[in-house]
């Protein structure tokens, strides 16, 4: 029998000193065994339909939710803010969900941006009560400009990671992200989803839906929590 969910909760947070405060939405199953803090892509803030779907089937297998805003996001503009305050909301967002929910464990992560901007701050300094750092679709580089330069920071994390990468994705080549995954040790694992994009969209002629694929990567981050 899957979890009760109760409707995800409101709530704000203070970004930064200069950059005021966010919206988050809290999720949380009963029973939870776990805390997922999950941040947006570049294009699309915390309620797009990639980041409802995904907290939603993380809360039917037990595992509660922080979905929170960047600034530019929370403002409506489409100018992404300078990179520490990125950082700082994902430092911030953290421990909000900590007041949110003490008494699960946590991992932290994201979509695309939302998920390197967690483990460049993760790098920079290890962000407490963080167990863990689960991409969704880890943004290598630039679409047609293969290049490595945005993992180098990963080699400085110290808590395990998860890498879910769709085979057609144009800003992960994986041909370069396996190696970098590899050389990170046995504490980063990558799962790949067969012809599915940068979004995690999939042709029809793959075989699969797309809420197939969203079934298997909440499910694929669910199983790897407790390892």
């Amino acid at each position: 029998m899957s979890p009760a969910t109760a409707p995800a909760l409101e709530r704000r947070f203070a970004a930064s000193r200069s950059a005021g405060e966010v919206s988050a939405l809290f999720l949380r199953p009963e029973p939870a065994r776990a805390l997922y803090v999950m941040a947006h892509g570049a294009g699309a803030g915390m309620r797009h339909p990639f980041m409802n779907a995904i907290a939603e089937r993380l809360a039917a297998r037990g595992v509660a939710t922080f979905r929170y805003q960047f600034p530019y996001a929370e403002r409506g503009q489409a100018r992404i803010d300078p990179q520490p305050i990125l950082l700082a909301t994902v430092r911030a967002a953290v421990a909000a969900a900590a007041e949110a929910a003490p008494d699960l464990p946590a991992i932290a992560g994201g979509k695309s941006m939302g998920g390197r901007m967690t483990s460049l701050a993760a790098a920079a300094e290890p962000i407490p009560g963080v167990r863990g750092i689960a991409f969704l679709g880890f943004p290598l580089h630039a679409a047609g400009r293969p290049s490595t330069e945005r993992a180098e920071h990963l080699a400085r994390l110290t808590v395990p990671t998860l890498f879910l990468q769709g085979t057609r994705d144009a800003l992960a080549d994986l041909a370069l992200l396996r190696p970098v995954v590899e050389g990170l040790g046995p504490r980063a694992q990558m799962i790949t989803f067969e012809g599915a994009d940068h979004g995690f969209h999939v042709l029809k002629r793959s075989g699969r839906t797309d809420d197939e694929v969203l079934d298997a990567l909440a499910a694929a981050v669910a199983e790897w929590i407790p390892r």
